[in-house]
């Protein structure tokens, strides 16, 4: 997934960063603007608001790179995020250019950009930092995978044939494997073999477990990337940044999605969140994904993180690559412990 290219016009990406810094660009006339850079946005926060400015960037599974597919992207996560999100992606604004050329956000004038305006979130109720600070009660996960458990049961089901959703695991666990199996990244040999080798046998000798779930109508359009750092424990849960630059990625079981979850919150500390999780999918859609199935989801999405993490050694200085080394081999550890379960 190797970045193709990177247009921008003038005044380029860097002088649009620079502007949106500013507390006066900004209707509430904040005191100061926070700042947070992202593998492919920047967000800018108020007090009250957070406003992404996505990165003018093209990816083999996204493309970001013109204004016209930025509004696109802005458009379809303002849409995409009202179902579990309610009340927090408020607006999409343009910036613009005046006849002096000067920048305004939400102007008049020629369109060089948009953004996402959101609510912003607290960030001592992110479920990532609840549990990390032991923090979570249980009513909390309850109410949020309850809200999950509805979502899914109100959506309606994909068509695909249940050799072909198969056949999509057979890649993933081949692109997860080649990748880190590189000797360049240093990680070790002998386990990326052995995990990625579990799963190729769970794939051969139980493939219907896989097969059924297409063919009892199990897929759905999803979150697309259900982490604890895309949840917010309030009075009513907030589940957001649903994934919108390429729904392909959205087209899931829920299990699978469940079970990504639940394997980042047992990473963080908290594995009861994983019984909380199926509980509620059970009592509310009646389907009972297999055990052993929820455990081969939960090695081959922890080895996915492990790819991401160790792709950070292409792109960042030498000095923070054993920090990414280390997280990509805690990934691959716990994707070996799920092996005896399947």
């Amino acid at each position: 997934m190797e970045l193709m290219s990177r247009a921008e016009t003038v005044p380029d990406q860097e002088a649009r960063i620079a502007f949106l810094r500013q507390p006066q660009v900004y209707p509430e006339k904040p005191a100061h603007i926070e700042t947070i850079e992202t593998h492919m946005s920047w967000v800018f926060l108020t007090p009250q608001h957070a406003f992404k400015l996505k990165k003018p960037v093209r990816y083999d599974y996204l493309d970001f790179s013109t204004v016209a597919a930025r509004q696109m992207n802005c458009a379809e996560e303002l849409r995409l995020n009202q179902r579990l999100a309610p009340g927090v992606y408020l607006d999409i604004l343009p910036l613009a250019l005046d006849s002096d050329g000067g920048m305004r956000l939400g102007g008049q004038g020629e369109i060089i950009d948009w953004l996402v305006m959101m609510r912003r979130l607290p960030a001592e109720r992110m479920l990532d930092d609840l549990i990390r600070k032991r923090m979570l009660e249980p009513m909390d996960m309850h109410a949020v995978a309850e809200m999950l458990a509805r979502f899914y049961r109100e959506s309606i089901p994909i068509g695909i044939g249940g050799e072909e959703y198969r056949r999509q695991y057979e890649y993933k666990v081949r692109i997860n494997q080649d990748t880190l199996a590189d000797p360049a990244y240093g990680l070790p040999a002998e386990l990326v073999g052995a995990v990625h080798q579990a799963q190729r046998q769970f794939l051969m000798h139980a493939p219907e477990l896989l097969e059924h779930r297409a063919m009892d109508g199990r897929i759905i359009e999803g979150h697309g990337d259900l982490r604890p750092e895309h949840i917010c424990v309030e009075s009513l849960p907030v589940i957001f940044d649903r994934l919108e630059f390429n729904r392909s990625f959205r087209i899931i079981d829920p299990a699978d999605e469940l079970a990504f979850l639940a394997m980042e919150c047992e990473r963080l500390g908290a594995p009861q969140v994983e019984p909380e999780l199926f509980g509620a999918y059970r009592r509310f859609t009646g389907d009972y994904p297999a055990p052993r199935l929820v455990s081969f989801y939960k090695a081959q999405r922890a080895c996915l993180r492990a790819r991401l993490a160790i792709w950070h050694l292409r792109d960042l200085e030498r000095s923070s690559w054993p920090r990414w080394r280390a997280v990509a081999g805690e990934y691959l550890r716990l994707a070996e412990s799920y092996q005896e379960k399947f």
